[in-house]
């Protein structure tokens, strides 16, 4: 479950989806607010989801500790997604690994200060970022490295991979621009250009564990090498937008993913957990059957689904077929 506890940020990234602001708002959900949601999720018993808190920067909310020690102690796994600023301090991420947060994840969308300070908005962006992957590493949390992949920074790819493994990091994310938010004025990849892409990081991820956001179709290119080779290989996971991934605002209002934005809900009248089970879109989400195109009718549609996020900006369809994905179906349903 992603958690967008503020949209306070002292970042003015170009692709933001939150559309952050300098200032928190008045309307976010209160410390008592938030607890509430996390006792909701951890009523569903082990094994208990995973919660990333995140924002705008959730280190701009000065109980920080507090909702992540209170996750902890009733059993969920706490992950937390600062902003590169100078809040992301040894002393503050320490104080998280002490309050029961396992990870925490950065982002890094070019590997030189000239490139990934443009994108972040902000000079001196990627040094604070650095030092905050160091100092996650050196309180003993796990290191996560996202980068956005948009024409902007498409470029940096290869750099990105090497100060992944450079630092560290147990993971490397790797979010495809869907337009939305600010990212509408920025130029995502089209499907040939994604398709590149995936095949890049395919071969990365001999060295670098990765997975990717809004490119599920990443897990065919992973069944096609390994059926390829004649080596077993396990396919990434197959989660996706309302399939078990939810996003919850910081005013309480339940979507399928932060880059998805049709509210279902919100946590404020309607427990987390019953509107997941519940809600009429959600569940479509779920059912393959009900895609629509090209990925109603692939032979991959219950490993990769499309990504919902990028049917719907693109075409106002979260059921319909993903525009970035090249792939033609040869087999019908059932085949």
């Amino acid at each position: 479950m992603l958690f967008e506890l503020t949209r306070a940020c002292a970042l003015a990234c170009l692709h933001c989806r939150a559309e952050a602001v300098p200032l928190r708002d008045p309307a976010e959900l209160s410390t008592e607010d938030v607890w509430g949601v996390l006792d909701d999720l951890a009523s569903l018993g082990p094994p208990r989801p995973m919660v990333i808190l995140t924002g705008g920067d959730p280190l701009e909310r000065p109980d920080i500790i507090d909702i992540v020690r209170h996750g902890a102690s009733s059993g969920l796994r706490m992950a937390v997604s600062p902003a590169g600023t100078p809040r992301a301090t040894l002393a503050q991420l320490s104080a998280l690994r002490l309050a029961g947060a396992g990870a925490v994840s950065f982002s890094i969308d070019g590997a030189s200060p000239a490139t990934h300070d443009a994108f972040r908005g902000v000079a001196g962006s990627l040094g604070w970022t650095l030092a905050g992957c160091r100092a996650a590493r050196e309180a003993g949390l796990r290191l996560q490295v996202n980068t956005t992949v948009a024409a902007e920074t498409v470029g940096e790819l290869p750099s990105i991979r090497r100060l992944v493994g450079e630092l560290g990091a147990s993971l490397w994310s790797v979010f495809f621009l869907v337009p939305t938010g600010r990212g509408e004025h920025l130029r995502a990849l089209d499907a040939r250009q994604t398709e590149k892409v995936l095949e890049f990081l395919r071969d990365s991820a001999a060295t670098v564990s990765l997975k990717t956001t809004e490119a599920p179709q990443y897990r065919r290119l992973v069944i096609d090498h390994a059926a390829g080779e004649g080596t077993p290989r396990r396919s990434p996971l197959s989660v996706g937008d309302g399939r078990g991934v939810v996003f919850v605002s910081h005013t309480g209002d339940v979507q399928p993913s932060g880059f998805l934005p049709l509210v279902v809900g919100n946590v404020r009248q309607v427990p987390l957990t019953a509107l997941y089970a519940t809600s009429p879109l959600l569940r479509a989400l779920r059912d393959p059957a009900r895609l629509r195109g090209r990925c109603g009718r692939c032979q991959f549609r219950h490993a990769c689904g499309g990504s919902r996020a990028q049917a719907f900006a693109r075409s106002g369809d979260p059921l319909g077929e993903d525009p970035t994905c090249v792939f033609e179906p040869a087999q019908a349903p059932g085949d």
